[in-house]
């Protein structure tokens, strides 16, 4: 039977304290006990359904937690303050001194400066390969390997990993397979293509909303008590708590996720298919040209399309600019960072948010300086967004003149 994630949440039911359609909001920091005995136990993990301190968990973050594990399909889930936070605590929950992790060389700038310059400190080492090569992947996975890392489409070359696969591997060799599914949630479903832990950062296109940050990381109880631990716990003791306020808030706009993902999804693939047309040097996982487009057909849930992410390359920074705040002047989107918002959001990932990755690397990895990264939004009129962003183009000189007739 096919996984229906948006179904999933839709099937949870909360009611509010005094029967409100929306759970009550657990405004509290700590919780109080009717015996001693009961916080101690609390405290030792060994009472069910007590709350003992909001960094530990709350009802709202609870409540938020299990909409994302149905949406995802693992057994629980533990929600965090950023996406950061999600990320790095499930790393350190599962390495130690003398760790080693294989990870994809196209992923976030934030991920990538954790692996490259930070986790190193702490002795875990990291790899980085072309994680669509799977003879280059088996290769580096050394005794001490404990992850195998990457995210569903990439940061931000949208490039797709093959999670079967990847999944296969890591059950071969012992390893942990943990993806950031940020890009792609509704449309690719990791835990039920092999990933033992999945991510997300709240922040983006799960929100919807450009008002608050968040993160989530999806497992097993075993793995997601683990992190809670307060002896032990990477998310308990580390401290990246998500507050209940905005649990409540991102619950709200998760229910609205499968609409809003058709929408952006649609405008996304209308834009690809017109710029294609047009011979610009686009790249989006939902056209035949895109060399991952195979592989997303055969994990992704059909009804929620190629998302919202693609990548289009003018030539140079400079044009790169022009163009961003030209369209931004005549209203079509914004020139920032991070993603699905209502609007289209658009900036060139080499200087923002892969900046943390050497220029000699990004180009390696052929990220080049005139790729701007679009989040596009759920514009209701995408012929007339069209039409204003070409005209753009032929202004800067990334099309020419007779391409505005068209």
């Amino acid at each position: 039977m096919a996984f229906k994630p948006a179904n999933n949440i839709q099937d949870l039911q909360y009611f509010g304290e005094f029967g409100g359609v929306n759970p009550s909001i657990s405004d509290s920091s700590t919780y109080t006990f009717l015996s001693a005995k009961t916080m101690f136990d609390t405290f030792e993990g060994n009472a069910e359904g007590c709350y003992l301190y909001s960094r530990h968990t709350s009802p709202s973050n609870l409540y938020l937690g299990e909409a994302l594990a149905a949406m995802e399909g693992t057994e629980t889930a533990h929600v965090t303050a950023t996406g950061m936070g999600a990320i790095t605590a499930a790393i350190m929950q599962i390495c130690k001194a003398g760790s080693h992790i294989v990870a994809s060389r196209t992923i976030y700038g934030g991920t990538y400066a954790f692996l490259k310059n930070f986790a190193p400190q702490f002795g875990i080492e990291t790899t980085f390969v072309d994680i669509t090569n799977m003879e280059e992947v088996e290769k580096v996975i050394s005794e001490n390997t404990k992850i195998l890392y990457c995210e569903s489409v990439s940061n931000p070359l949208l490039e797709i990993a093959d999670m079967k696969s990847l999944g296969m591997l890591a059950i071969k060799h012992g390893l942990q397979f943990m993806v950031d599914n940020t890009f792609s949630p509704l449309a690719i479903s990791p835990a039920q293509l092999g990933a033992d832990v999945v991510i997300h950062s709240l922040t983006k296109f799960i929100n919807g909303s450009s008002d608050t940050m968040g993160g989530v990381i999806c497992g097993t109880q075993e793995f997601i008590d683990a992190l809670r631990n307060v002896n032990d716990g990477a998310s308990m003791l580390l401290g990246s708590s998500l507050d209940s306020m905005r649990a409540a808030s991102i619950l709200k706009n998760l229910r609205t996720l499968h609409i809003r993902m058709k929408q952006h999804s649609h405008n996304a693939m209308y834009l690809a298919e017109q710029f294609e047309k047009d011979g610009l040097r686009i790249v989006y996982p939902g056209m035949a040209s895109h060399p991952g487009h195979e592989t997303y057909n055969a994990m992704m849930n059909p009804d929620y399309g190629y998302g919202g992410m693609l990548t289009l390359d003018v030539g140079s920074l400079e044009k790169a600019n022009s163009l961003m705040e030209l369209m931004q002047a005549k209203n079509l989107g914004y020139l920032a960072v991070s993603l699905g918002f209502y609007k289209t959001l658009f900036s060139a990932p080499g200087t923002s948010t892969s900046s943390e990755i050497s220029e000699e690397e990004q180009k390696a990895m052929g990220l080049s300086d005139g790729l701007i990264r679009f989040s596009i939004g759920l514009d209701n009129d995408i012929e007339r967004t069209y039409q204003m962003m070409k005209a753009c183009m032929v202004e800067i000189g990334v099309l020419q003149p007779e391409y505005a007739l068209n």
